[in-house]
């Protein structure tokens, strides 16, 4: 379904406009802001969007900043900044 609006939204597809950068930062926003919230990608891609804005002014290498915080998200709160505010962690089987 995405994809067909993306489609209707540009009136063009082509292979190299959804690369694997594009996945990634989709993944990204998945984990930054809790698998299984419906706001986690939401909040994740708000969050993304941020640190890239003020990371990206203070150095060229943001992305190492980024990698550290999905590393301390993936071990330390795994229901993603939601889970972490909220107290709640995901059951995950």
């Amino acid at each position: 379904l995405a994809g067909a609006l993306f489609a209707d939204l540009n009136r063009f597809v082509s292979p190299t406009m959804l690369s694997w950068h594009t996945s990634g930062e989709i993944m990204i926003f998945v984990i930054l802001g809790g698998v299984g919230r419906l706001y986690g990608p939401v909040v994740g891609a708000a969050v993304y969007i941020l640190l890239e804005h003020l990371l990206g002014g203070i150095s060229e290498y943001w992305q190492i900043f980024l990698g550290l915080l999905l590393l301390g998200m993936v071990l330390f709160a795994r229901g993603g900044l939601i889970g972490a505010l909220l107290g709640r962690e995901v059951a995950h089987d």
